[in-house]
């Protein structure tokens, strides 16, 4: 089977099928190919909280410190990096692949070339023989796997190495470089991080006046580290990615408009972002917020609030801390000004 053909019904497999996990530590047993089946593939089986799942490749996202919340959602890379679209990961053992492999060039879908090549590779030592039995309980075949949400992305065609055999507790071929690795791992675990929405509280509440500044900050319960785990528990390798909350960008919706500070940029201080208003405090200037200039007349200006979130992780072999794009996600509110009634006696 051609290669992109063969990716395709991968993808197609991992959309499908789901498998349950009830931690990461109880997939250690997995299989790569399921159940023995060889066309299965254990994808995206989610614990009852769905904080534990194991995805492709045995594969196991732990987000229990993740963020959470109605309006959470994924971070935007702040550059032009995004994770990787495929990757390479244990799937079979040597007699799975055969009961995969044999069937298809028993129907001769793929022609007789192809099939007679793919026999010479795995079967009669061009380099393997006996899809490498003599190995079994030794090591892996390894395939390409679709990073979950990227099945259409012209980048998942990338990975199409034919299946390779790499021995237990051996680093997979140098020159393969989407084979699952540590920093691998923490790039996957990048696109499963989820943070809180970034609707900001506002003094004045629900309207407020024209060339009054208004107070503006995030609930410092939500704004605080998050993090996903992913590891491959058959090959003993994890890492953890960890995402902190920096600064607020403010934008007002409106040019007739000043913000505070004059950047637009609220950096966080002591786990808050702003600070709350309270009474006493209607002669300050605010730490972060806006004063508009104008009114919004019968209708509002649309607040955007951007949060950066620093991004970095650390994993088997990993003792300091590496740095990963920044990410931001933000959140769009209404916010009415109205002009300040005054009375003529």
């Amino acid at each position: 089977m051609p290669a992109v053909a063969r990716i395709s019904v991968g993808a197609a497999l991992m959309a499908a099928l789901t498998v349950l996990a009830s931690s990461p530590m109880a997939r250690a047993d997995f299989v790569p190919g399921g159940k023995g089946t060889g066309s299965e593939t254990q994808v995206d089986g989610d614990q009852g909280d769905g904080t534990i799942s194991a995805s492709a490749g045995a594969v196991v996202f732990d987000r229990s410190k993740n963020g959470s919340g109605p309006k959470a959602g994924a971070v935007t890379s702040a550059t032009t990096w995004t994770p990787p679209a495929c990757y390479y990961a244990p799937k079979y053992t040597p007699e799975q692949l055969q009961k995969y492999l044999e069937p298809i060039w028993e129907a001769g879908s793929t022609g007789h070339e192809w099939d007679l090549s793919q026999r010479k590779r795995y079967v009669e030592g061009e380099p393997y023989k006996d899809f490498n039995k003599e190995k079994t309980g030794e090591g892996y075949w390894w395939d390409s796997y679709v990073t979950p949400g990227r099945i259409g992305d012209p980048r998942a065609l990338d990975c199409d190495e034919p299946f390779f055999w790499v021995d237990t507790n051996d680093d997979p071929p140098a020159d393969i470089p989407q084979a699952i690795t540590p920093e691998m791992l923490a790039q996957l675990a990048y696109a499963e991080i989820r943070v809180p929405g970034t609707e900001v509280d506002l003094a004045p509440n629900g309207a407020t006046k024209v060339n009054l500044p208004t107070w503006m900050w995030l609930d410092g319960a939500d704004f605080k580290p998050v993090s996903v785990t992913a590891s491959v528990p058959l090959l003993g390798v994890q890492a953890t990615t960890t995402a902190e909350p920096v600064s607020v960008r403010i934008e007002p919706g409106t040019s007739d408009a000043e913000t505070y500070p004059a950047s637009g940029v609220c950096e966080i201080d002591n786990g808050r972002i702003g600070e709350p208003y309270a009474e006493g405090k209607a002669n300050r200037t605010p730490p972060c917020g806006v004063k508009y200039l104008r009114s919004s007349g019968d209708d509002a200006y649309k607040l955007q609030a951007t949060v950066t979130w620093k991004i970095h992780w650390t994993g088997t072999g990993v003792a300091d801390e590496q740095p990963l794009p920044d990410g931001t996600f933000g959140g769009e509110q209404d916010v009415v000004v109205q002009e300040i009634q005054s009375v003529n006696r």
